[in-house]
C-alpha cells in the first residue's frame, strides 16, 4: 500500500494495522516529523519515501526519498500498490485522492477535504472512509428504509465553556480536547463543530441523498445511528480508536478482534446533547449546505483560511465560524468541474486573507 501522513495519528494507526496484517507498505509520505518517519522506514522498508521539504531530504533514512507535492502525485502514478490510505490535512490532499482514482486504485479516505470540496467529481464507490463516524454508518446499513443517519460528535474543548468565554479562546484553548488527542487543525475544527459538518458532507456524498444530522455524545463511544422508517433506531458502539476502521479498510474480509468490546457496566450512563447555533455558529448553515453539497468547497477553502489567520491571531476564535458564513454568503456558486473548485478554492483563500 502506499500510505499518505504516515506520521500523524491516523498514519501510525494505519501502520500497525498494516503490520498486523502483513501488508506491504511500497510509499511513506509524511510532513515534519523525520525522526518517526526514520522509525517506521526502518520497521517497514518502504522503497521510496517523500518528504514535505527539500531541506529534510538529507535526514532521511532512506536511498530513494523525495520532497513535495509533485513527487507524491508521481509516487502514486509509478506504483504498482493497489490501495492508498489518505491520511493527509487538508485541502491538499484532494489531488492525490483524484491521482489515485485516475489510476485505478482503492482509496481508503481519512482526508476530509476531498470529498467536502470535490465530492461531485469523485466516484465514492471506490472509496472506503477511514472515519469512525462513516464506518459506523457503513456497518448499520441494512436492506431496510432508512429515515435518518445520525453522527455523534463530542462537543471538542469547549462544549462546557461559559459562551460568554468563547470570544477570548486562544489557540492552546482549542487543543484540549476532552476525549482525545488529535492534530492541530481537526482539533480547532471539532471545536467549532466544522469538522462535523464536514463529516455529514461526506456522509452525504458517501451515500447518497437523505436525512443527516449529528448530535453529541460526550463519551464518544457511539459513533453512528440509523433511523429507520419502521420507528427503530440503531447504533454503533465502539471504543474509540481508529484501528477498527482502518483494519476493515485495509482488508474488506477483516475478522479478527481489534479492540475489546464496550464495557457498558463500566460505562453506566451516557449523555447526549444537541448541536446550538449559540456554541457552534456554523450549524446554521448546515441544512442549506447539505441541499447543495457541491459548495463545500467555499466552506472548506474559507475555513482553511479563517484558521490560519487565527493561529497568526489575526482574528479569535468565533471569528472563525463567521469568516466562513461570510464567504459562504457571498461565493453562491456551484463548481462546474474539477478545475472549477481549485479555482473557487483559490479566490474564497484570497478573498478571506484580505478581510
Amino acid at each position: 500500500m502506499i500510505l499518505l501522513g504516515s506520521t500523524g495519528s491516523i498514519g501510525v494507526n494505519t501502520l500497525k494495522v498494516a503490520k498486523k496484517f502483513s501488508i506491504v507498505v511500497e510509499v511513506l509520505v509524511a510532513g515534519n516529523n523525520i525522526e518517526l518517519l526514520n522509525s517506521q522506514i526502518k520497521e517497514h522498508n518502504p522503497k521510496i519515501v517523500v518528504v514535505a521539504k527539500e531541506e529534510d531530504v538529507c535526514r532521511v533514512n532512506h536511498k530513494n526519498v523525495f520532497f513535495g507535492h509533485e513527487a507524491i502525485l508521481r509516487a502514486i502514478e509509478e506504483s504498482k500498490s493497489e490501495l492508498v490510505v489518505n491520511a493527509l490535512v487538508g485541502f491538499l490532499g484532494l489531488r492525490p485522492t483524484l491521482t489515485a482514482l485516475a489510476c485505478g486504485k482503492r482509496v481508503a479516505l481519512a482526508n476530509k477535504e476531498s470529498l467536502v470540496a470535490c465530492g461531485a467529481f469523485i466516484d465514492s464507490s471506490k472509496i472506503q472512509p477511514i472515519d469512525s463516524e462513516h464506518f459506523g454508518l457503513w456497518y448499520l446499513m441494512q436492506e431496510r428504509p432508512i429515515e435518518k443517519m445520525i453522527i455523534t460528535a463530542s462537543g471538542g474543548a469547549f462544549r462546557d465553556w461559559d459562551i460568554k468565554r468563547l470570544q477570548n479562546a486562544t489557540l492552546a484553548d482549542t487543543q484540549k480536547h476532552p476525549n482525545w488527542s488529535m492534530g492541530q487543525k481537526i482539533t480547532i475544527d471539532s471545536a467549532t463543530m466544522m469538522n462535523k459538518m464536514f463529516e455529514l458532507l461526506e456522509a452525504r456524498w458517501l451515500f447518497g441523498e437523505g436525512k443527516y444530522d449529528a448530535i453529541i455524545e460526550t463519551k464518544s463511544l457511539i459513533h453512528a445511528l440509523i433511523d429507520f422508517k419502521d420507528g427503530s433506531t440503531t447504533a454503533h458502539f465502539a471504543n474509540a480508536n481508529m484501528q477498527l476502521p482502518i483494519a476493515f479498510a485495509l482488508n474488506a474480509k477483516m475478522q479478527e478482534n481489534i479492540l475489546p468490546h464496550v464495557d457498558l457496566l463500566k460505562i453506566g450512563s451516557l449523555e447526549f446533547r444537541e448541536i446550538t447555533t449559540e456554541r457552534y455558529p456554523i450549524w446554521q448553515i448546515k441544512d442549506e449546505l447539505l441541499k447543495n453539497p457541491s459548495r463545500g468547497v467555499v466552506v472548506n477553502a474559507a475555513n482553511e483560511a479563517a484558521i490560519e489567520k487565527f493561529i497568526a491571531r489575526e482574528i479569535g476564535f468565533m471569528d472563525i465560524s463567521k469568516t466562513v458564513m461570510i464567504a459562504y454568503e457571498k461565493f453562491d456558486v456551484v463548481p462546474k468541474s474539477v478545475a472549477d473548485v481549485f479555482a473557487l478554492d483559490e479566490e474564497i483563500r484570497a478573498f478571506v486573507r484580505t478581510k
